[in-house]
Parts: structure tokens; C-alpha cells; sequence
């Protein structure tokens, strides 16, 4: 089963955005930084999401995020899922901390479960058939709006969602061009799906 082994973000200075993941999030191999000049204007078409166990955890991360440097987009608070916050790194990248839990059952953390990837694509069902024919197998799907698939051993899970639909979760404007300054690696190989999304062989992409 194909599933992602890393992330690669293009940053325009890689020493500061690791200094900025370490201090927020605590992010080590989950997450691999490349410089790039790529030019990119708006929403880049992604965000990256993670799942924590309790709305204090949310709060933490969250808090840390913007004490590092990161643009608050949507203050924490309650949902009918849970809790949940969203922030924009100064490299660029939306970060969404969240939970389902709606009480805290412990002391806060700086602990995450879950890292999920999600792809704001043109047409859900005609990126799923791409992504399934390269081998990634479906979790859960509901119709044209949104797909999830297994993550397997890998650290990070991938998801489908319409684009306007994920801009406005994360808060900004769906409009955007230029390049995703993301990279996926795996292990299908090199390729590049149908909203540009690039994906590289596992073992071509950038060091931690």
C-alpha cells in the first residue's frame, strides 16, 4: 500500500522555519525543510493539520505557534466536532490544531497524535481515482466532498477536500497562484497529481 513518508516544505530560509516548527510544535522527522524562491501568491492550496488529544493541548500548541512568530487566522474555540485553532507559519504554511474532545481530561500537553495533510483539489472524485490507482487505499470517503485515506506506517495521513471549502476552514481566501512550495514523498514514485501537487521518490527527497 502506497502511503506518504515525508513532507517537504519550501521555505524561503530553512534554518529559521526549523527554529520556528521545533520551538511551536515540537516537529522533528514528521516534517523535512528545503530552501526555494518559488514564486506563490495567496492560498497555496493545502493545509496541515494536527490532531491533539484535549482542548488545553489545542491552546498550548496554538500559543506557542504565535509566540514563535505565526499569524493567528482563526482563534481556538468550540465546534460542533470539538475544539480547534488555526494559524499561518511565517513561511507561510496553515497550520490547523485540533481535537474532537470537547473536555479536558488532564494537564495540557505539547504532545500531537496525528499529522493530516489536506489537498484542496478541483474535483474530489477525480483525485481520489488518480490517488487509489497509484496505490493509496481509502479510510473514509463522503461522495464528491471529501476523501481520507490510510496512512499505513507512514507519519502523516492524506486527505481530499474541495478547495474553496478548505480555504474558508482555514479561514483565508481561496484564491492563489504559483507554486504549492510543498513536496510529498512516497514510495509510487515521482509523479505530479492533478492540482500540481508534486511527489518525489522517497528516498530523493530533502534531508531533516
Amino acid at each position: 500500500m502506497t502511503f506518504i513518508e515525508s513532507i517537504t516544505l519550501e521555505v524561503a530560509d530553512p534554518t529559521a522555519a526549523d527554529r520556528f516548527y521545533a520551538t511551536a510544535f515540537g516537529l522533528g522527522t514528521q516534517l523535512r525543510l528545503r530552501a526555494s524562491e518559488a514564486p506563490t501568491t495567496g492560498f497555496r492550496g493545502f493545509t496541515l493539520s494536527l490532531t491533539v488529544s484535549q482542548p488545553s493541548t489545542v491552546n498550548s500548541l496554538v500559543d506557542a505557534a504565535i509566540d514563535a512568530g505565526a499569524t493567528p487566522l482563526k482563534p481556538a474555540s468550540k465546534s460542533l466536532w470539538g475544539y480547534g485553532g488555526v494559524v499561518q507559519a511565517p513561511d507561510g504554511t496553515i497550520w490547523k490544531v485540533a481535537t474532537s474532545a470537547k473536555k479536558d481530561t488532564g494537564p495540557a500537553t505539547r504532545e500531537s497524535d496525528e499529522m493530516v495533510l489536506l489537498l484542496g483539489v478541483a474535483d474530489v472524485t477525480a483525485s481520489k481515482r488518480f490517488y487509489v490507482d497509484r496505490g493509496l487505499a481509502v479510510a473514509r470517503s463522503f461522495g464528491s466532498k471529501y476523501v481520507e485515506f490510510a496512512a499505513g506506517s507512514g507519519p502523516v495521513k492524506l486527505a481530499l477536500y474541495k478547495r474553496r471549502a478548505l480555504a474558508k476552514d482555514a479561514g483565508v481566501p481561496a484564491d492563489g497562484t504559483g507554486s504549492h512550495r510543498l513536496v510529498l514523498g512516497g514510495d509510487a514514485g515521482a509523479f505530479t497529481d492533478p492540482d500540481g501537487f508534486a511527489w518525489e521518490a522517497a528516498s530523493l527527497t530533502g534531508t531533516p
